[in-house]
């Protein structure tokens, strides 16, 4: 049986097309063989699961492993101390006969002593007792154990598993003169710091974490392009497509950072969708650049569990969707300083990432999906959306688009529609309006982002995938002469990178005695096509 492309649960190597993930298996056994505690905790479906399967079996020579799973402790669990604690014990004990078969009689005789407080279920049992039957079982192990426990955020709002990590805290300090677990490892979505603001409001105990002896997990956990070449690699040694691996993989990874779910769904799409439909009748003609990009537009329009929780998280934090929209829409800066919940939580759900301190987006498919919802709700207030919509059969020659003509029409209906709008509207608003124009025209067929290295509030850079052609853009807010000289030497800049002879820029202007319009201007064998609103 042939592997496939896995977006859902653990990705399994005999039975998917994944990345190996080996040197990442290296580095944070690393932390586990100097005796550290750690927390991974990254967005949804970030390939946490998959780690951690991976992980005990990489580790399984050396340590007894043992993988727990929140998730299966229902709610209720969580009352108490004492319910929590006979819970962990019949959970503990499952998993320890399970790895433990044909162990120690001494192993067996502790767990069936656990086993029959679990029977028995006194209500005088709680968790200082069941560290006490842990302790004892680490100390008699051939082998040092390492705790796992997925899907901590299962725990959220209990107060008892806060008093669960004081006493990991309390045995981890005291690990000279008590047995205990050689490393435990907390996996999910949420960070400690940030359970702890979650569990209690009072500013005491927000400052005093029972996991403050948790080392920094760094690792990074995206999928690099040389990783996904290899996984492509694997596929085509199965199919022969002729597909060219390190363009592909190049593709995927400048779309998604190499964010795993992103990655795996995309080539499922193309494996799955793209190939055999009417415009890709085949692998050969899929697993190319316009494969690729119908594959990301089937993506973008899709609801997929991914989605479904990043909108949900816009929903409940009204504060990030004010930042992002901020970030995206109007071009502000965004800097993170310490202690800024709002930014930490953007990064813990995968929405941004840090750049020398200065918030991004954290990849291109997260932007365009954003930008898109957010110009769907500005484009119920204006019209100038639907005028697009209206006038875009005539921007469509011969099947590709004429952006001449977009950017004519544009500077006419601006200046028309918002020519007596204040200063401060247009300048926060411009580069949206001109989205909004844009989009219903490229729409279905054709992608859009911003080049991030100047996503800023002075200058935009719009890339245009339409067809397998390219357009340039520079949006650009007008700071006098010089300024837009600059920017007319980047857009040059550009399109020798793209290989492309003509580009284009919209300067917004407000100086008063502006002549708006289109004009056009030749560098050497170039053409910019420069306007102004």
């Amino acid at each position: 049986m042939k592997k496939v492309f896995n977006v859902s649960a653990d990705c399994k190597p005999n039975l998917h097309y994944m990345v190996d993930i080996s040197e990442r298996l290296q580095k944070i056994k690393s932390l586990i063989d100097r005796g550290e505690y750690f927390t991974i905790n990254r967005a949804r479906q970030y390939g946490k699961t998959t780690t951690l399967r991976a992980l005990k079996k990489y580790l399984q020579e050396e340590y007894l492993v043992i993988s727990l799973d929140f998730q299966k402790l229902d709610t209720a669990k969580f009352q108490n101390g004492n319910i929590f604690s006979l819970a962990f014990a019949s959970y503990f004990s499952r998993m320890m006969r399970k790895e433990c078969t044909g162990g120690s009689g001494e192993m067996n005789v502790e767990l069936e002593r656990l086993d029959r407080i679990v029977d028995d279920r006194p209500e005088s049992f709680s968790l200082f007792d069941l560290f006490g039957y842990l302790s004892q079982i680490c100390e008699i192990s051939d082998k040092p154990i390492v705790l796992m426990i997925d899907e901590v955020d299962s725990a959220a709002d209990n107060q008892v598993f806060l008093d669960f990590l004081a006493q990991l805290r309390s045995y981890y300090i005291d690990r000279d003169e008590l047995s205990i677990f050689r490393s435990v490892i907390l996996a999910g979505v949420y960070d400690i710091k940030s359970l702890k603001v979650r569990f209690r409001s009072d500013e005491e105990h927000k400052t005093n974490s029972p996991w403050n002896i948790a080392a920094d997990f760094d690792i990074d956990m995206s999928l690099s392009e040389q990783g996904i070449t290899g996984m492509l690699s694997d596929y085509e040694r199965d199919y022969h497509t002729g597909m060219d691996r390190q363009e592909l993989a190049s593709l995927i990874y400048e779309y998604t950072s190499g964010y795993p779910f992103l990655v795996s769904r995309i080539c499922k799409l193309i494996d799955e969708k793209i190939a055999g439909s009417p415009e890709f009748p085949d692998g050969e003609v899929a697993w190319t650049r316009e494969g690729f990009l119908a594959a990301v537009r089937l993506l973008l329009s899709e609801e997929n569990t991914l989605f479904e929780s990043l909108d949900n998280k816009l929903i409940d934090f009204p504060e990030l969707k004010k930042m992002l929209k901020e970030l995206l829409l109007k071009g502000r800066t965004t800097e993170y300083i310490p202690g800024d919940i709002g930014i930490r939580m953007a990064v813990m759900f995968g929405f941004v990432v840090l750049n020398n301190g200065i918030a991004a987006v954290s990849n291109r498919i997260f932007e365009i999906r954003l930008y898109n919802g957010f110009l769907a709700e500005e484009a119920r207030n204006l019209e100038i959306s639907e005028i697009a919509a209206e006038e875009k059969n005539q921007f469509i020659v011969n099947g590709f688009l004429d952006m001449e003509l977009i950017i004519q029409r544009f500077v006419s209906h601006y200046t028309e529609i918002f020519g007596d709008y204040n200063e401060k509207f247009l300048e926060d608003n411009g580069r949206s309006i001109f989205l909004l124009y844009l989009k219903p025209i490229i729409n279905g067929t054709g992608n859009y982002y911003i080049e991030a290295r100047t996503r800023t509030k002075r200058r935009t850079d719009l890339i245009i995938d339409f067809r397998g052609r390219q357009y340039i853009i520079e949006l650009k807010i007008w700071h006098g002469e010089e300024y837009n000289r600059r920017g007319e030497e980047q857009v040059m800049e550009y399109l020798d990178a793209y290989q492309l002879k003509r580009g284009y820029m919209v300067s917004f202007n407000f100086n008063k005695k502006k002549q708006p319009g289109v004009r056009k201007i030749m560098f050497g064998d170039k053409v910019l096509i420069e306007a102004v609103v």
